[in-house]
């Protein structure tokens, strides 16, 4: 990704995806929710969350190269990170509630990670 509109296409589609597989799934709350009670679990989540944020963090970079990659990392981090529980919160309320929090998500990751 080489530019801020295909950066935000591809997030939106990553999120959809993501969001899918937890509507095919629904499972994948409870799984969620008890990696949430054990520490070690937690400890995977955050670094996975970390990783994928550096990712994010990376792209935004290259995009944005005169931004702080330390400040996109943190900000892609904790939008990465949000994720995971808007999807728990989207499974957990239904249809078309869900569908619309899924949405607003996007609408207000894109803005943070694309902000400054």
């Amino acid at each position: 990704m080489h530019d801020i509109e295909t950066l935000a296409r591809g997030f939106a589609d990553l999120v959809d995806t993501y969001y899918g597989l937890f509507l095919a799934e629904p499972a994948m709350r409870d799984i969620w929710s008890g990696v949430q009670a054990d520490h070690a679990l937690q400890q995977i989540d955050l670094e996975d969350s970390r990783e994928n944020g550096a990712l994010v963090g990376a792209t935004l970079a290259r995009i944005c190269p005169d931004a702080d990659p330390a400040e996109l990392a943190r900000r892609a981090m904790l939008v990465m990170y949000l994720g995971n529980a808007t999807m728990r919160l989207a499974i957990a309320v239904g249809r078309p509630e869900g569908d619309a929090l899924v949405e607003d998500y996007k609408r207000l990751a894109l803005n943070e990670l694309l902000a400054g």
